[in-house]
């Protein structure tokens, strides 16, 4: 969801899988979701921190501007990523069609 100069992002973490990827759709609490594998344990928040830096990537837009808004303790969360520059959401639909390493 895009409001003003930020981008809401709802995402499901798989933690701990065997590698990291970014790509796929799962219908969550949130609504549709983009699916974030990392390798790190769900463990100290360590899943959150790889699924926001790994989310970050995939969008093509620094670390620094993508936060957790909900779901510190969940699978499902919301991402705010703040001035996100215009082609990013056309990025996000096409991660939830496929798949992006």
């Amino acid at each position: 969801m895009v409001t003003g100069e930020s981008l809401t992002v709802a995402v499901r973490v798989k933690p701990g899988s065997s590698r990291a990827r970014v790509g796929g759709r799962f219908d969550g609490p949130h609504g549709p979701a983009l699916v974030v594998a990392v390798t790190a344990p769900a463990v100290d928040g360590r899943a959150t921190e790889a699924a926001r830096r790994a989310l970050a990537k995939a969008l093509g837009v620094r670390p620094a501007v993508v936060s957790l808004r909900a779901g510190a303790a969940s699978r499902d969360k919301l991402f705010l990523v703040e001035r996100p520059a215009p082609g990013v959401p056309d990025v996000l639909r096409r991660l939830r069609d496929g798949s992006v390493e």
